[in-house]
């Protein structure tokens, strides 16, 4: 049965401390030079056998450890946010950079998100923890919308730094390690709003096919996955949409919304091949 996996170490009690502010600085520019050196210029590829053993991930890691002391909660909204989508596609590089030879897709690694973890501020956060109890705002994973109202179970103090409102452009910035997920961005408070609704267009604009004469829309299993996060219905799912994708793709778009028929989704198959290079 497999057990959490906490990745990073924290400092000796020695080291001094710095602000939690200033270490998402410290971590956003690692993660920068990184990106730099080590991935493709698109952010969809990782030479993960190179990040092994550079010393950018070395002066990482020893980052990564001060996440143990840090106080999520003294940050604002928009530094939150940052903080955690960086950390969570951090945690991913991390756990596929320490894989003993990396598999060929990221379903071979057993219980991948529900087991790998942070420390961050003294309690233990899995990828599952940070998508789907902070950032989607303390909502059940998908497969267990119909059992469950809240991801975090009662009295879980972790709920606490969940977002009172989700923003579903987060799922264009979540990297998981396929290649079919959104490419690998780092954001800072400063450009938040722009980043994602940059990622936003750029994930819509090359996995959402419009078929005006079939009067079909071919879609990300992200957005079937997910539904719910962006609308009651499909057509709130399809409104959502339009608004990301060129303007060719949103005239066709408006043009089948605006006509009294039902609008067929088709659903793109999900490559889980791990997004090395």
């Amino acid at each position: 049965m497999s057990s959490k996996k906490v990745l990073n170490t924290a400092p000796p009690s020695g080291d001094v401390a710095i602000s939690t502010p200033e270490l998402a600085r410290d971590l956003q520019r690692l993660m920068l030079s990184m990106k730099g050196r080590y991935m493709r210029e698109d952010g969809r590829g990782v030479d993960y056998a190179a990040l092994k053993q550079s010393e950018e991930f070395k002066e990482y890691l020893v980052k990564a450890g001060a996440l143990a002391g840090a106080d999520p909660g003294s940050l604002d909204e928009d530094q939150r946010k940052c903080f955690f989508i960086n950390i969570y596609n951090a945690l991913t590089i991390h756990v596929l950079v320490d894989q003993d030879g990396l598999r060929s897709t990221v379903l071979d690694i057993p219980d991948l998100w529900q087991f790998t973890c942070y420390n961050i501020g003294g309690m233990v956060y899995s990828l599952d923890d940070i998508e789907h109890g902070i950032l989607r705002g303390d909502r059940p994973h998908p497969s267990k919308s119909s059992v469950m109202k809240t991801f975090f179970e009662k009295d879980d103090k972790r709920a606490e730094l969940a977002f009172p409102k989700l923003d579903p452009r987060i799922h264009f910035a979540l990297v998981c390690g396929a290649q079919s997920c959104p490419p690998i961005q780092v954001y800072t408070p400063e450009n938040l709003n722009r980043a994602l609704e940059s990622a936003a267009i750029n994930f819509c604009t090359q996995e959402v096919i419009v078929e005006e004469n079939q009067h079909q829309v071919t879609l990300s299993k992200i957005f079937f996955w997910y539904k719910s996060d962006f609308g009651e219905t499909t057509r709130d799912m399809l409104m959502f949409v339009v608004q990301y994708l060129d303007e060719m793709g949103q005239s066709k778009l408006e043009r089948m919304l605006q006509k009294d028929k039902e609008i067929e989704i088709k659903w793109k198959d999900y490559n889980w091949s791990i997004n090395k290079l």
